[in-house]
């Protein structure tokens, strides 16, 4: 995999014996500067409007611009490489990757094997079912046909509510993909986080969906992920982050793909 440019040796001519030239001599080029370090993000870029590939190719979202103004406001240079979710975090812990940005829940387990800046954004978890189904919380799951995507908190807490030998969780490489299952009748639901499932209904209307908030489900949050004991570079990422809400940008950002800046700023967690 490729991994983030280190900063370049300048390149250095050797002086020689001092000569009387005969002619004025060219001077010679200046040595290049030194590259500066580029920091390479992962994000699984499937999961809009927080990360997905417009029709270009590039990676945009949510997440894209919060970390590039992050980075802006940190001086920093950052590069985003699509990293599929199941191996996120490997390329994370073998230095793949300098950071992670994909919508990535901070939890107690997540901390044990890699550090998270201050949080950006609150989330919960969401129920999507058709909307002439009579399903109505969450408990109503219990036997029922659920699609999630793999390893996120959607699967621990449906996992958490079937068991983990359920034959009746099925699991996606992506929520959209979960999400098109329950419209072509082959789940009963989909549980993902609400940024998600709501940006889908919203541009789907054909695919007739409702959502169900229950109140069970746990408030969390997202934070940038970076490998375990990087003090430095988390200390980069959470300036620019509390610069970015002081002056403004990160409401912008907001509104710009929620339609409303935030009720209040996202708080650390209380576990």
């Amino acid at each position: 995999m490729w991994i983030g440019f280190r900063p370049c040796r300048p390149w250095h001519r050797d002086k020689g014996s001092k000569q009387e030239p005969a002619a004025p001599a060219a001077s010679a080029p200046a040595a290049p500067a030194p590259a500066a370090n580029i920091y390479v993000v992962g994000t699984d870029a499937a999961y809009a409007p927080f990360e997905s590939q417009n029709g270009k190719g590039e990676i945009v979202g949510f997440d894209i611009e919060v970390v590039q103004a992050v980075a802006q406001k940190a001086g920093m240079e950052v590069k985003f490489l699509n990293t599929p979710w199941e191996g996120i975090f490997n390329s994370l812990g073998q230095g793949d990757r300098d950071l992670l940005v994909s919508a990535i829940t901070i939890t107690d387990e997540r901390k044990q094997t890699m550090d998270f800046s201050a949080p950006y954004f609150d989330a919960q978890q969401l129920i999507a079912v058709k909307k002439d189904s009579k399903i109505a919380k969450f408990d109503d799951l219990k036997r029922l046909k659920v699609g999630v995507q793999n390893g996120t908190t959607g699967d621990e807490v449906i996992t958490r509510l079937q068991g983990k030998d359920s034959a009746n969780i099925k699991r996606f490489e992506s929520t959209p993909l979960a999400l098109k299952e329950l419209e072509g009748g082959g789940v009963d639901a989909v549980v993902a986080d609400n940024g998600v499932v709501v940006h889908y209904v919203n541009n789907n209307a054909n695919a007739q969906f409702r959502t169900i908030s229950d109140t069970s489900f746990a408030a969390e949050q997202y934070g940038i992920a970076v490998k375990k004991g990087n003090a430095e570079l988390l200390e980069k990422i959470n300036k620019g982050l509390a610069a970015m809400k002081t002056d403004g940008t990160y409401d912008q950002i907001y509104a710009k793909y929620f339609g409303a800046a935030p009720a209040a700023p996202a708080a650390a967690a209380s576990k």
